[in-house]
């Protein structure tokens, strides 16, 4: 059984910090890809990055240079460090994994957290 649950959401100002983090049970974690995406009111959910089998992370052009993916092998867990935060991200995140899957659209993931807040004021 598979269960990804993140936490680390909250509200910001422009330009702070924020860390997510996700903990993954099962065999997931070794064995697929993961990443993290996001979904704005009114909007489709959208990759933020992807992390593939072997480590190599993806990130959206809109990201790219403030936010960084990694891995933690020992704990089984994903984070997502987000810097220079701007109202824009502001969104629910999610933790998203897959057994075969590691492309950028959504669709593709069968495993999902609970999503976490964030919230970034101007």
């Amino acid at each position: 059984q598979v269960q990804l649950v993140e936490s680390g959401g909250g509200s910001v100002q422009f330009g702070g910090s924020l860390r997510l983090s996700c903990a993954a049970s099962g065999d997931i974690y070794s064995r697929g890809c993961m990443g993290w995406f996001r979904q704005a009111p009114g909007k489709e959910r959208e990759r933020v990055a992807v992390i593939d089998r072997g480590g190599k992370v993806r990130y959206a052009d809109s990201v790219k240079g403030r936010f960084t993916a990694s891995k933690e092998n020992a704990k089984n867990a994903l984070y997502l460090q987000m810097n220079s935060l701007k109202p824009e991200d502001t969104a629910a995140y999610y933790c998203a994994a897959d057994r075969y899957y590691c492309g950028d659209n959504y669709r593709g993931y069968n495993y999902w957290g609970q999503g976490t807040q964030v919230t970034v004021s101007s």
